[in-house]
Formats: structure tokens, sequence, C-alpha cells
């Protein structure tokens, strides 16, 4: 499974590059493995980092997106599962 990275931070795909640095900086301290004991913790904070990489480049970004959407095109169902999957898993508690 692909990793969403805009469900890491919670952002839409159109989220500005203020947005993004925002809810970085949430997630991360949020996520941070000295700060959070639950054990999916260190796991988090790595996929924000990720995502926070990626989508703070403005190249990794576009090339990211292009990928998004060609992978709606080509198996649309397996990739919004795996959307919900990854949205689920962010709002809800473990």
């Amino acid at each position: 499974m692909t990793a969403d990275h805009y469900a890491a931070l919670g952002l839409s795909a159109n989220a500005s590059l203020s947005d993004i640095k925002k809810a970085f900086r949430q997630k991360a301290s949020f996520y941070h493995p000295d700060k959070n004991d639950a054990p999916d913790a260190a796991q988090r904070f790595q996929a924000v980092q990720k995502a926070y990489e990626v989508l703070s480049d403005d190249g990794a970004r576009q090339a990211y997106d292009d990928n998004r959407r060609r992978n709606l095109l080509d198996d649309p169902l397996q990739t919004a599962q795996e959307i919900w999957q990854t949205y689920f898993k962010s709002i809800l508690p473990s």
C-alpha cells in the first residue's frame, strides 16, 4: 500500500505550503516518540516526516500528485479503499 501523504498530515490535496508546514509541526509534535507513548507513535511520526519531505518540495509533490492521479485512473476501487483506510486510521484512536 502506498502512503497517502496528505492523509498523514490531515490535509486535502489542494493544501498550501503554509498549511503543510503548520500541519507538519502539529502532527510531528503530537506523534514525537518522546512525547507520545502510543505503540505506533514512532511509525506515525516517520510517516509525518516523509509526508512533509515530499509535499514541501515542489518537484517531489508534483511527481507524487501525478502518481496519485494515475493510480486513481488505473485502479480506482483499490485506490479509494486505500485512501479511506488511511483516513480512518488517522482519525480513529488506536
